[in-house]
């Protein structure tokens, strides 16, 4: 028997091939890199420990099982990011169902108003070694609803298309548009200490 590589110094390309042989060391080696910024992407959308801790369990569970389905199209880091994103959605959806509804139906009332409006752009990645502004753009995210949340982040910090964010929040590019332009000028207003209520 040939003598077995150090998982730790291996690369995730090597750690996934190995893991897709049925390799459940190569794996843990993955969840070991990885776990952080999984856990920490499903706390930015739930807002709640329990839950995000819940949801990047059950999205490694996934990834483990869904493994042979990973092509190599993008790292192995985002595959997971969006399996956690999905999970995240799907129980948003179950928990809000009601809410998001009526803010879609808001967003269809004022469609016309918005676009004439301008565009505060805000960047919440912007300065993020400053402990201060951090924690305050994590507190005005979670401010945002869930639906505008979702939005800014699929958007901002995982550089997502229009097109592919509608995809994955299943609605239009259209309403994907509007989430962002009342997520951006909600977190614009609440970074610079106004209250400004639709």
């Amino acid at each position: 028997m040939s003598k077995v590589p150090d998982k730790s110094t291996a690369n995730d390309e090597t750690l996934v091939a190995d893991s897709q042989k049925g390799d459940l060391e190569a794996f843990e080696e993955l969840v070991a890199r990885h776990r952080d910024k999984i856990y920490a992407r499903a706390f930015s959308l739930m807002r709640n420990e329990d839950d995000a801790l819940d949801l990047s369990q059950e999205a490694w569970v996934k990834g483990w099982q869904r493994l042979s389905q990973f092509q190599g199209d993008s790292s192995f880091v985002t595959w997971m990011t969006r399996i956690v994103i999905n999970l995240c959605l799907d129980e948003l959806r179950k928990q809000k169902r009601h809410r998001l509804e009526s803010i879609e139906q808001m967003e269809e009332e004022v469609g016309g108003v918005e676009r004439q409006m301008p565009v505060v752009v805000v960047n919440p990645t912007e300065n993020l070694e400053r402990a201060e502004v951090r924690q305050k753009i994590d507190w005005a995210l979670g401010q945002l609803s869930a639906a505008h949340r979702t939005a800014l982040i699929l958007h901002e910090f995982e550089e997502l298309e229009y097109k592919q964010i509608a995809k994955v929040m299943g609605c239009s590019i259209g309403t994907v548009m509007s989430r962002l332009f009342y997520a951006r000028r909600r977190m614009a207003a609440l970074m610079t200490g106004q209250k400004r209520e639709e």
